[in-house]
């Protein structure tokens, strides 16, 4: 009769478990099987990139230490921006590198022209808009601000950004990479940044989960016909 009752409990506390864990387990097993049946560069947008950037060469540069805008150079970038070299200098200053003369960021062509060399000749341009903020779960969170998202005429929904203040090509986004993030933020339950493993609810829900699965092994051991008549004769046999 002890046996019934303790089944009994064991078997309520392990079905109001699977309840409230279920969804979560569910994501953790979709998201899992997405990973493992996707390629990573695909997610990257590999595919939407130039397969090859011939890099230009430059001549006729002014010296930096020359320029009364510098004082002195901690970091030096020689940056194409439509044809035209230019200094990225202390991550803060872009110039001219022909003219010497300071920039205060890129235009909208000089980002169609950047984000051009960076993806696929066939890609045609549909947009350019400037970003000047986005929210935590934005897809350009986390990455220089101000830029440009360059949008593209495609099922895939494909955006390019580009730094406003260096004209650099920042990263592309399109539809695979949303759903790979989208279900990277249920797996590891981080619902802000996506890449913390150290959450309170993720240790939580791993926690309780490992509860679900062991109040299952003892939910058989005490229910089990067999290891009960086992035990039954053993008891006889004492």
């Amino acid at each position: 009769m002890t046996s019934i009752k303790t089944a009994l409990k064991i078997r309520k506390v392990h079905r109001y478990l699977g309840l409230f864990l279920g969804i979560q387990f569910l994501m953790w097993t979709v998201s899992g099987l997405y990973f493992s049946w996707t390629d990573i560069d695909e997610i990257h947008g590999d595919h939407f990139r130039a397969t090859t950037q011939v890099p230009l060469v430059f001549d006729s540069l002014v010296s930096p230490t020359s320029l009364p805008q510098i004082s002195q150079v901690s970091t030096l970038e020689l940056r194409d921006i439509g044809g035209i070299p230019h200094y990225w200098i202390n991550e803060e200053i872009l110039i001219n590198a022909m003219t010497g003369k300071v920039r205060d960021g890129i235009s909208k062509e000089e980002a169609s022209q950047v984000a051009a060399r960076n993806m696929r000749a066939d890609l045609k341009v549909t947009e350019i808009v400037r970003v000047d903020s986005v929210g935590n779960h934005h897809e350009y969170r986390g990455r220089p601000l101000p830029a440009y998202v360059i949008s593209y005429e495609s099922s895939e929904n494909i955006k390019a950004y580009v730094s406003l203040a260096n004209g650099a090509f920042q990263t592309l986004r399109h539809r695979d990479w949303r759903w790979f993030d989208f279900l990277w933020m249920t797996h590891t339950m981080d619902y802000q940044g996506r890449d913390d493993f150290n959450t309170m609810l993720l240790r939580a829900f791993s926690l309780l989960g490992l509860i679900t699965v062991l109040s299952g092994f003892v939910l058989w051991y005490v229910s089990s016909p067999s290891l009960r008549k086992l035990r039954t004769r053993k008891n006889q046999l004492h």
